[in-house]
């Protein structure tokens, strides 16, 4: 099982590549490409590219428009979650604790149809950190070739808003902790 597994993220990551040798293809905006399908990946300042602005409706308060701008000059952690998810269950609380502890969290809530049942979710966690209700996909497609199918991901933004790192795996506070602690250190 474990095997069939990491064949089937290899092949996603895979097939959400384009052709190169790095992680970032060059230019100015973000393009995701997993050099050698790596699932942690992390970026140099030098290498870093502007990830674009992802906004959608508040999966709480519907009507309300979350968007990454909100959070300008802040160092962002990224979630990609369902509340359908089992690793999204342990991941949760692993967010929630990065939360507590001042590190700006947003949540991307994706193929989610029901939304009450992913409000429920998240009510029942006492998660308090924003979540974008993403059901249909549509705001994750503006990640060019990141792949869309990696649930739980996580993509962690710079004070500038460029993609500092990506975590293709369930994380824990403690993979995140020391990340954002240097991004938030960084001038």
């Amino acid at each position: 099982m474990k095997r069939l597994v990491w064949a089937v993220l290899a092949a996603l990551v895979l097939a959400g590549c384009s052709a190169g040798k790095d992680a970032v293809v060059q230019g100015s905006s973000f393009s995701f490409v997993s050099p050698g399908g790596k699932i942690d990946i992390t970026y140099d300042a030098a290498q870093r590219q502007t990830a674009p602005v992802l906004a959608g409706e508040d999966l709480m308060n519907e009507g309300k428009q979350l968007s990454l701008a909100d959070y300008a000059g802040k160092v962002v952690v990224l979630n990609l979650w369902g509340q359908w998810c089992g690793p999204c269950r342990t991941e949760a609380p692993e967010m929630e604790s990065l939360a507590k502890q001042g590190v700006q969290v947003v949540g991307i809530d994706v193929r989610d149809p029901a939304r009450e049942v992913a409000q429920d979710f998240v009510r029942d966690r006492q998660l308090t950190y924003p979540s974008i209700y993403d059901p249909d996909g549509r705001v994750l497609l503006k990640l060019s070739g990141y792949p869309r199918n990696i649930i739980p991901s996580t993509i962690v933004l710079d004070k500038q808003h460029r993609v500092a790192a990506v975590f293709l795996r369930p994380v824990l506070a403690q993979d995140l902790l020391p990340v954002t602690q240097r991004l938030t250190a960084e001038a």
